[in-house]
């Protein structure tokens, strides 16, 4: 007595409709980028209202707030680059944080609808790090890159592998 069949074809009628399936890996992707899209949002919003204040002071503020000595030479350092900062170079900085943001949650919402387009933005835009972590690696090793650069290559491959199950083909709803 065949219970049920391992075969595709005999356990699944040709004519049920595709039914939405539940696919845990994209949503756990879309929950990642939705995430790193707020807190680049909002890292952009706080350099936005630092902007006006004077850096340094602001940055050795943090550093007591966060019970580091502000003399280490770690965060000397960092503090004369921080002074070397002019504020054009912090708006481009300040700009391009917040698009990649914005970016990633447009990316998100897109995904979450399934919609065709965001499958491949997302691909994009996952794939386009691969090279520079990559580099970066050859360079320096470091476990965290190494890390970030497995996590990029399975999303891609994951997304490019199951975009046609995933993500909805009609692409022109309106202009």
């Amino acid at each position: 007595m065949q219970h049920a069949s391992p075969d595709p074809a005999v356990s699944t009628p040709t004519d049920a409709k595709p039914v939405k399936k539940r696919a845990p890996a994209l949503y756990a992707i879309i929950a990642a980028k939705l995430g790193k899209g707020l807190l680049l949002i909002g890292i952009a919003m706080g350099i936005y209202s630092l902007m006006g204040e004077d850096l340094r002071g602001e940055f050795e503020r943090f550093l007591r707030w966060v019970k580091l000595d502000p003399e280490h030479e770690f965060f000397a350092a960092l503090g004369e680059k921080l002074q070397a900062v002019t504020p054009s170079n912090i708006q481009w900085i300040a700009s391009g944080t917040l698009l990649y943001g914005l970016l990633l949650l447009v990316e998100s919402i897109g995904m979450t609808f399934r919609a065709f387009w965001a499958a491949w933005l997302a691909i994009s835009e996952t794939a386009f790090f691969i090279p520079i972590e990559v580099y970066e690696l050859v360079r320096h090793f470091s476990p965290t890159v190494l890390a970030i650069l497995v996590l990029n290559v399975v999303i891609v491959w994951y997304l490019v592998e199951n975009r046609n199950r995933l993500f909805r083909h009609h692409h022109h709803h309106s202009s």
